[in-house]
């Protein structure tokens, strides 16, 4: 007999079996037609423009990664509220079970509270804004002409 991970090791083969042998027959059958247009990057539906290699702001990294550690929370969050909430394992252990849980569950959030006001106070969660650079292009038109041009055609 089968126990219920053994049940659950079957599917996880038989759907990596699956997925393999799907990828292989599509390899098998599907047209090899390269040309320069399926070749270049995608941009959503614009022409790449530029280097591809282009300078990545390190905030984005900082707050994708607050952003997984706050994931990551809600989902041992949400097992432990249906389980906490259980009156019958609560009454069971004469209510230590349901102490102990909340003081568990306390103690994790304070770490990860403690782990956002690190953050915060270090900096990390502060946005630097770029300055806008005006540039300045000389010119023999004097000032005064533009501001009549720009008068008339308005």
């Amino acid at each position: 007999m089968i126990s219920d991970f053994g049940s659950i090791l079957l599917f996880l083969i038989a759907g990596i079996l699956f997925l393999a042998v799907m990828l292989a027959i599509a390899r098998l059958i599907r047209p090899a037609r390269p040309n320069e247009e399926k070749l270049s990057t995608y941009e959503s539906g614009e022409e790449p423009v530029g280097n591809a290699n282009v300078q990545f702001n390190i905030r984005f990294y900082s707050i994708a990664l607050i952003f997984l550690l706050f994931d990551v929370e809600l989902v041992f969050l949400f097992p432990w509220a249906t389980v906490f909430g259980q009156e019958s394992l609560i009454q069971e252990t004469n209510g230590r079970w349901g102490m102990f849980a909340l003081l568990e569950m306390f103690l994790f959030i304070g770490i990860l509270a403690l782990g956002l006001a690190y953050a915060w106070r270090k900096g990390h969660l502060d946005w630097v804004r770029p300055q806008a650079k005006v540039t300045h292009i000389p010119s023999k038109v004097p000032t005064d002409l533009y501001g009549k041009v720009n008068k008339k055609y308005q």
